[in-house]
């Protein structure tokens, strides 16, 4: 077990003192920085990067091949941490603490500390992780115009109003597999430059919004439901991930059902509670955006399109495409040909 000291005034130090530990490379682009290594250490990534009012993120894709503990030490750069951890696993403590608190996939941990107090992150060795970390700087973050933290709940209006940091603070989160399709849509940006760090920055606010969500659910102690075990969403999501990247494919409660094991009104229950929508309503929205998407960026025409996405009638197709984005598929790609050709 290697430790590593990490004593930062500023996020991007983080990175800087673990790529000098770990040797590894950074490089910048549009004002995202990048550190990348393939050694003894690690292999994978970490990337950085700086919004305006104090906000930023910290994104881990490596698998370590050492088992290392981070030691931050809480000074001049002490912000609230919001960490979601999307594979692998990882264990933290405050340094206050004597045990360390394990945070599993899909689950997460919101963390500050006191000035002078110390934080430990510890990462296993040849597992493969992907960590979201968005961080606030409390001063910053509170000059924003738009930022109305009284109608927080009193435990995180607590910890955002501790611009002196006073006082030490953890949350840790349960399963949440919402949060998992916006860390993961992050990676999917394929934009660059000044509109790849707009539309991150877009997404590490829904996340944040998430985590917010998250903290008052559980803390006016309202919980996953009771019809399904953890394993068991995992295993409903597992299926919405499958469907979003094959949408065309014929899908039925039945075959799903003997598939994946689980019953009928489980399925149900799962997709509504991950995503507020029966197992048709949901396979046919993401089928709606994959046409929608397919409009936008290719030259088929509006009856290949309904094909390749498994509809078998373009006449419903055309009816619920009007329903949902209050316009028929025709009319959407005029206007699409309008605006390419007005550029």
């Amino acid at each position: 077990m290697i430790e590593i000291k990490l004593t930062p005034s500023n996020t991007r130090d983080i990175l800087t003192q673990i790529s000098e530990h770990l040797d590894g490379t950074i490089e910048e682009r549009w004002g995202e920085y990048t550190m990348t290594i393939d050694n003894a250490n690690a292999r994978g990534k970490i990337t950085y990067i700086p919004f305006d009012w104090g906000v930023n993120l910290l994104d881990f894709d490596i698998k370590f091949y050492k088992e290392f503990i981070l030691r931050i030490e809480a000074e001049d750069f002490n912000p609230i941490r919001f960490i979601y951890n999307l594979k692998g696993a990882f264990t933290h403590r405050l340094g206050a603490q004597n045990e360390e608190h394990k945070t599993k996939q899909f689950q997460s941990v919101i963390f500050a500390n006191k000035s002078e107090g110390v934080n430990y992150l510890h990462f296993p060795k040849n597992e493969k992780l992907q960590i979201n970390v968005i961080q606030i700087v409390r001063k910053e973050f509170l000059k924003k115009r738009t930022t109305d933290v009284s109608s927080l709940n009193k435990k995180l209006y607590e910890v955002f109003v501790d611009s002196d940091q006073e006082n030490r603070f953890v949350h840790y989160g349960e399963l949440n597999l919402k949060m998992a399709d916006d860390v993961k849509s992050i990676h999917n940006i394929k934009s660059k430059g000044m509109l790849r760090i707009l539309k991150i920055e877009a997404k590490v606010y829904e996340i944040l919004s998430l985590h917010i969500q998250q903290h008052n659910r559980q803390n006016s102690g309202r919980k996953l439901p009771k019809s399904l075990m953890k394993q068991e969403l995992r295993t409903v999501k597992k299926i919405c991930d499958i469907i979003q990247k094959e949408p065309a494919k014929q899908y039925s409660l039945d075959q799903m059902s003997l598939d994946y094991g689980l019953s009928q009104a489980k399925l149900q229950d799962g997709f509504k509670f991950l995503y507020k929508r029966t197992v048709t309503e949901f396979i046919r929205h993401i089928r709606l955006e994959q046409a929608r998407n397919l409009v936008k960026t290719t030259d088929l025409n509006i009856s290949q399109i309904v094909y390749s996405i498994g509809f078998t009638s373009r006449s419903y197709f055309s009816k619920i495409f009007k329903e949902k984005y209050g316009i028929s598929p025709n009319e959407f790609k005029k206007q699409i040909i309008s605006k390419v050709k007005t550029q």
